[in-house]
């Protein structure tokens, strides 16, 4: 049997559906699963055996047995805990079939075999009697269903079946409760995360659409690191609300709820974004809690525990609204069985109609990512590309634009163009940059093309030749920095088109490294061996070896601003391509060192590429600027980098004597580009 996995392809700027062995997909749910995170975050796992040791003792009180259900099991960590503390028996329901052996495995190396009964089921398929997968029902509720959100992972329907069918009337629950925060704010930052913001080019203030600045943009949640996004890019205009909680040890139901925290603004602002997370509480007193509150919540930031299975959520108002200090406000949370989403009210405002779940309306926020939308109102990197389009377009310019719903074509235009033409991938693309050449005035000024560049001819053209070939580069299906690549090969497709000496922008792009070490991220790589007194390996040994399959070998993604790291060598160069001239036919390799120049772990290398648009003026799409003596890397907040993961990390006396080694090669056939590394002596 085979299975079929979507994979960029930088030769066509597509999602390719790749056939794979029927093991691949297997293995990739394992590699790419939070499994260790969860297992080395400490805080999450002594809180849970607390409240564990606490509901086992509350019931042995009342002379019961101890029966034990455990949803989500996991690698059984939460129920050997509850062996422990005392219970009887345990039912661990696990749905995914690997994780489930590995579950058992765990469970007979730690002795606990005969008393925990794996079920590889979905918890509403479980069955209770003497033919059932449960003898008898539960009078300890044992869960770890959570996401950012809280509920993404359909708690509430697991949990209002569990009760209904699967645990006694009055049982323990573990956690006891979950209460929900959240917090209005102004802040340019993170607004520019889901709005168009105008634009200065030359005299010509370049507006967004209406329907854009209207629309209540997309539904789903924006879950981050919260504490890295510090609080001077945020105004709080309202206290830290306490919007709802849910009582786990009773009935729970997954029907659609709103509720409403009123309270006096702090602060005058324009009321924008919600910050918002939640807290568990373990036991029914409020003395055993795991908060998910950011870091610059706590009076020492860096005793707040790290994880990165449950972060923090922003939610974007459908509409920005002016509030002044002292006013009246009334926010409101609604929830079905697996989302959340917040309006803002005065209360005089207030009406018996719900607040309905935003959705997109202007296709804007179906077409750009919260991240895009970030990197469109990036006022630095705008002014890179005006400042390169200007230095190189001329009255009889003829340009030719490459970029997923790009706003370079209308930059062109308004820089005095003769002719723009922009090759827009999708029907989707082509009407979002419609209606921004719309609402400036100038519907028609760009040729919009919904073609790919092998599609394109001379009658498109309308004769034409190109003399100026531009992009950013962004592509929709990019995941890895190096996907951008893609510009190249519509380059190559393109070369009929051009005139002699046409100016292709960006001239060239060069492929970054530097050798880092993680300040928590490696956690989601790393073994975890025992865990609060129980033996895992099994679980790292089936980790090890899906990655093994194919992921090690492999740079992942990651948005490095929200993971802090040490550069422990210096930045460098590693690959360089050309634009001018067209894909080559051969493979182009690269190799060499960058000595350790700072003590430390390192656990990898960071990978980006960086776009010179002219021979002057560069993008970067990784450091944002020079690493400080103490290897304190600033990232990119809109593009996500590419992370190579050692096996083990590689221990660093920054005395210059060792080196991290690189091997680095581009097959132009694929697009893709192979790496290797390795450390020893200079």
């Amino acid at each position: 049997m085979k299975t079929f996995c979507g994979r960029a392809n930088p030769t066509t700027g597509a999602l390719d559906w790749v056939e794979e062995s029927e093991e691949y997909d297997y293995h990739q749910e394992i590699a790419r699963s939070c499994y260790a995170d969860m297992l080395h975050d400490h805080d999450r796992n002594e809180k849970y055996y607390q409240g564990i040791r606490a509901a086992v003792a509350r019931v042995k009180a009342r002379g019961e047995k101890v029966i034990i259900l455990d949803i989500g099991t996991g690698t059984s960590l939460l129920s050997m805990m509850a062996l422990t503390a005392g219970a009887d028996f345990c039912y661990a329901v696990e749905v995914f079939k690997p994780m489930a052996e590995a579950a058992q495995c765990i469970a007979e190396k730690n002795g606990f075999s005969d008393r925990i009964k794996i079920i590889n089921k979905h918890s509403t398929d479980v069955t209770v009697g003497p033919d059932g997968d449960m003898q008898m029902k539960a009078n300890v509720l044992v869960t770890e269903l959570f996401d950012t959100e809280l509920i993404g992972e359909g708690a509430l329907p697991s949990y209002e079946h569990a009760h209904e069918n699967l645990v006694q009337e009055g049982c323990e629950a573990v956690p006891h409760r979950a209460t929900v925060y959240a917090q209005l704010v102004e802040s340019e930052l993170l607004w520019s995360w889901a709005q168009l913001q105008p634009v200065d080019v030359e005299d010509v203030r370049l507006v967004p659409p209406l329907a854009v600045g209207h629309c209540a943009g997309a539904h789903s949640v924006c879950d981050i690191q919260l504490s890295q996004v510090p609080p001077s890019s945020f105004t709080p205009l309202g206290p830290l609300c306490t919007m709802f909680s849910v009582d786990f040890s009773k009935p729970v139901s997954s029907a659609f709820h709103s509720y409403c925290s009123q309270f006096v603004a702090q602060s005058s602002g324009r009321a924008q974004v919600i910050l918002s997370w939640w807290d568990l509480d373990m036991d029914p007193s409020g003395s055993i809690v795991c908060t998910m509150a950011p870091s610059w919540t706590y009076s020492q930031p860096k005793k707040a525990p790290w994880r990165d299975h449950w972060m923090q959520s922003v939610y974007f108002l459908p509409v920005e609204k002016v509030v002044k200090e002292g006013e009246e406000l009334s926010l409101t949370v609604c929830h079905d069985d697996y989302s959340l989403w917040y309006s803002l009210q005065s209360p005089s405002q207030q009406t018996e109609a719900v607040p309905s779940r935003p959705c997109c309306t202007c296709q804007a926020h179906l077409l750009w990512t919260r991240p895009r939308f970030g990197e469109l109102n990036d006022r630095r990197r705008t002014e890179s590309f005006i400042r390169a389009l200007r230095s190189v377009l001329r009255e009889d310019s003829i340009c030719l634009s490459i970029s997923d719903g790009s706003l370079l074509p209308v930059f062109a235009h308004l820089l005095g163009s003769k002719k723009v033409f922009s090759l827009e991938n999708s029907r989707m693309s082509k009407q979002v940059i419609e209606q921004v050449l719309e609402a400036n005035m100038v519907k028609g000024a760009v040729e919009l093309l919904e073609m790919k560049p092998d599609q394109l001819t001379s009658s498109d053209l309308k004769g034409e030749q190109i003399s100026v070939l531009m992009g950013e580069p962004h592509f929709c299906t990019s995941l890895l920095p190096w996907h951008s690549l893609f510009f190249w090969y519509c380059r190559t497709a393109l070369a009929g088109f051009l005139q002699p000496n046409a100016t292709i922008l960006p001239c060239s792009a060069t492929l970054h490294m530097v050798a880092v070490e993680f300040q928590d991220l490696w956690r989601i790589r790393a073994p975890c061996g025992t865990c609060e007194g129980f033996d895992v390996t099994p679980m790292d040994k089936m980790v090890q070896k899906s990655l093994d399959f194919r992921e090690s070998r492999e740079a992942e993604p990651h948005p490095l601003w929200e993971y802090p790291c040490r550069a422990l060598t210096q930045s460098a160069a590693a690959m360089t391509f050309d634009f001018t001239q067209c894909v080559p036919q051969q493979p182009i390799s690269s190799e060499g060192s960058l000595p350790f120049i700072r003590e430390g772990r390192c656990h990898g290398v960071a990978l980006w590429m960086e776009y010179h648009l002219t021979n002057e003026i560069t993008v970067s799409a990784g450091l944002t600027g020079p690493i400080n003596d103490q290897g304190d890397c600033e990232w990119v907040r809109h593009r996500k980098q590419g992370v190579y993961f050692f096996r083990s990390p590689w221990e660093s006396s920054g005395d210059g004597r060792t080196a991290v080694s690189y091997s680095f090669t581009f097959e132009p056939s694929s697009g893709d580009i192979k790496m290797d590394f390795s450390t020893g002596s200079q």
